[in-house]
């Protein structure tokens, strides 16, 4: 069959390169709307915030212009009577637009942060207008210390864990790249090692290890399928063998968007506890603020958990490009670097000695910082100052926020198109506690069966390329959703992103799956006339 040799092809590429061909042949029908489910780019936009970045940028450019050099030719803002100046804007311009949120914000650093307001405002008015290179180039202090504090809330179940250093980075993706990176140069993980990936997960977690810079062998740690998504004990007990250099993982999962239940965060802790002392965790959270209660690895077993967060999904932020990493100040990773063989510190001391007076005793993290500008810039390494201000502004909108309405709000978002969806496709809708509902990951083998038979999905499986549901849904129905697989997720199953289209359109999608997936049976029932 011609299609199916042409899909053999797309098989082989990333579920997010197939999705470019999907999305050229749903649009080949001008007669219809094409649906795009594709990709979790949230169409929420979180105003509050932004409205007081946009008013505290106009109150930097008031106090850049006080003595100007030139019309039009700022200068750098004075400290001196900076608060008071801030107090009397705000007050001049109490209805304006992201006023009152600064006037919080000011109040909530102030009295329950207890940061100095003229300091607060002297980083802040800098890095807005951005006019110096970032210092530290790690993070600014006082952003990182309010991030910080969004991270306690948010990823640690509101527990303070100690001191985590932060780096800010340019969204989540950079992190991930800046991480395999350190983590190869500081000989923490070598060429043929094995790896754990928490699977189905985002691909780049499957392929950036198979790429001849890192050419790692992966062991998959499943979730089931039939168990709502999680680690079976089983599968966690694969991080046993000490030949598992490190533990990868998304929670909450993507494609599934389920996060990890508490027995298996405290199985994972007394592992590293006692039996695995050295492994290596790396846990991407981006997902977690859609889960009430959430609890990252990062609080479970901090000292040796690397935390990679990005304010893009909750926020509606994904064009900022603001993420996070966290490392422990206490970490396992600093002390396994200490404890190299000596012409490994010779050969580290070699690299990062032109940055730092002591490079032997330099943390992982800030070797990230060096690394992420190949080690001879790092003098310009650091996320632009706009952008740290931002992620300030995104945090104290939630710190404020004693009663999770804006949590509340992007949750029932969600909630609602899932519901819708599962309706549209003729199924109750999965109810889990642990479910973030970002996206959901339907398999049309096991719906094929539920519906229609076994006999019907075992033809399915066997009759068919697994691209072909998702290629068929396309071009026939103008729907552009993810191919499961692609995230090791089960063949034939599809991943829609409940984030980025009109609350209706998810009764559209439902209705689409279903209507396929009955033309497929009609074809099947005709063959065996």
């Amino acid at each position: 069959m011609q299609r199916s040799n042409e899909e053999k092809g797309y098989e082989s590429l990333s579920p997010f390169e197939l999705k470019n061909k999907l999305i050229s042949m749903a649009q080949t029908h001008r007669e219809r709307i094409m649906l795009n489910a594709g990709r979790g780019n949230p169409n929420w936009v979180a105003i509050a915030p932004r409205e007081g970045f946009f008013q505290f940028g106009i109150f930097a450019l008031s106090e850049s212009q006080r003595s100007p050099h030139r019309p039009g030719l700022g200068t750098v803002a004075e400290k001196d009577g900076l608060l008071e100046r801030f107090r009397d804007y705000l007050a001049r311009n109490a209805g304006s637009p992201g006023a009152a949120f600064l006037t919080e914000a000011l109040a909530y650093v102030c009295g329950v942060l207890k940061i100095d307001g003229g300091e607060f405002l002297n980083e802040m008015v800098d890095a807005v207008l951005g006019d110096h290179y970032p210092t530290p180039d790690r993070m600014l202090e006082i952003c990182e210390r309010i991030v910080h504090k969004y991270l306690e809330q948010e990823m640690f179940g509101g527990a303070p864990m100690g001191k985590f250093d932060l780096f800010a980075t340019e969204g989540g993706t950079a992190a991930m790249d800046y991480i395999f990176t350190s983590l190869s140069e500081n000989k923490l993980i070598h060429k043929g090692d094995k790896i754990a990936i928490g699977t189905p997960i985002f691909t780049p977690y499957i392929e950036i290890p198979r790429l001849n810079d890192y050419e790692l062998v992966e062991i998959e740690i499943r979730q089931d399928e039939n168990s709502d998504w999680q680690y079976p004990d089983a599968e966690l007990e694969k991080l046993a063998d000490p030949a598992v250099k490190a533990f990868f993982l998304v929670n909450p999962s993507n494609p599934t968007s389920v996060s990890m239940q508490q027995k298996s965060l405290d199985k994972i802790t007394e592992m590293v506890k006692t039996r695995r002392k050295d492994l290596i965790v790396l846990t991407d959270d981006v997902y977690g603020t859609f889960v009430n209660g959430f609890k990252s690895l990062a609080a479970a077993a901090p000292l040796n958990t690397i935390l990679v967060y990005s304010f893009s999904k909750y926020f509606g932020a994904t064009g900022w490009r603001l993420g996070v990493i966290g490392i422990h100040e206490d970490n396992v990773f600093d002390k396994r670097i200490a404890a190299l063989p000596a012409p490994d510190k010779e050969e580290l001391h070699a690299r990062y000695c032109t940055v730092e007076l002591d490079p032997d005793h330099m943390k992982l993290i800030d070797r990230m910082v060096a690394d992420s500008r190949s080690v001879a810039l790092h003098h310009t390494a650091g996320l632009s100052t706009p952008q740290q201000v931002m992620m300030v502004m995104f945090s104290l909108h939630c710190l404020m926020d004693k009663k999770g309405v804006y949590k509340k709000m992007t949750q029932d978002i969600v909630k609602k198109r899932f519901e819708t969806l599962y309706s549209a496709v003729g199924v109750k809708a999965p109810d889990d506690e642990y479910d973030a509902r970002y996206y959901t990951t339907i398999d049309i083998p096991k719906l094929a069966k539920t519906r229609y038979g076994a006999d019907f999905a075992g033809y399915l499986v066997e009759s068919f390329e697994p691209i072909d549901f998702v290629w068929r849904l396309a071009d026939e129905k103008s729907i552009v959703l993810m191919d499961g697989g692609g995230f090791d997720a089960p063949n034939m199953s599809v991943r829609v992103s409940l984030a980025n289209l009109d609350d209706s359109a998810y009764g559209s999608i439902g209705k689409g799956i279903s209507e396929l997936l009955e033309d497929y049976y009609t074809t099947w029932k005709e063959s065996k006339k």
